[in-house]
């Protein structure tokens, strides 16, 4: 296994995992994303136990976290990890298909750091799957304390790399909203 991962993506709908890893792949980042389909398994890995614990450890820069599944749910796994010192800085973006209140509020509460509603349209979800992955994964500074590794360039073109500049000049906090 790949001891660097990007994406830990904590999805148990089989469709919406496939529909991830192909924006995954186009992004160049399928290799260094891993599924699991509940928080259970999540647990698993981000402490390289049960049938990850021959993994290579280190954590993901980023979880991809849908709030409904079997087992433990997202808002379960959330709270676990957000009260475990070792996991708790891990940056975790709700990607779900609930736009209930009690949701939006149940998940910020226990200290989701973005809430993203699953878009339909295949170009939006890949376009959202995109900007999450460039903002968490090659602009946003890791806390303190995490090992820093080379940052995977999700885009190469010399002109995205200048539209992402542009951006960031003008408003760093719009960027993660750009559709480069």
């Amino acid at each position: 296994m790949n001891p660097s991962i990007d994406i830990l993506l904590v999805e148990d709908d089989p469709g919406d995992v496939r529909l991830a890893l192909a924006v995954f792949e186009r992004l160049q980042l399928a290799e260094r994303c891993v599924v699991v389909n509940d928080g259970e398994e999540a647990i698993d890995f981000l402490r390289s136990s049960g049938r990850f614990s021959q993994r290579t450890p280190g954590l993901p820069r980023l979880v991809l976290l849908d709030l409904k599944m079997p087992r433990m749910n997202g808002f379960d796994l959330l709270e676990r990890m957000k009260t475990d010192a070792a996991l708790k800085l891990i940056p975790v973006v709700a990607l779900t298909s609930s736009r209930e209140e009690r949701d939006v509020d149940r998940a910020y509460d226990l200290g989701v750091n973005g809430y993203v509603v699953k878009g339909i349209d295949f170009k939006d979800y890949q376009a959202t799957l995109r900007a999450l992955a460039t903002y968490w994964g090659d602009i946003n500074e890791r806390p303190p304390g995490f090992v820093e590794r080379r940052r995977v360039a999700v885009i190469r073109s010399v002109r995205t790399v200048e539209r992402r500049a542009a951006a960031a000049i003008l408003n760093p906090w719009l960027w993660p909203l750009c559709r480069c």
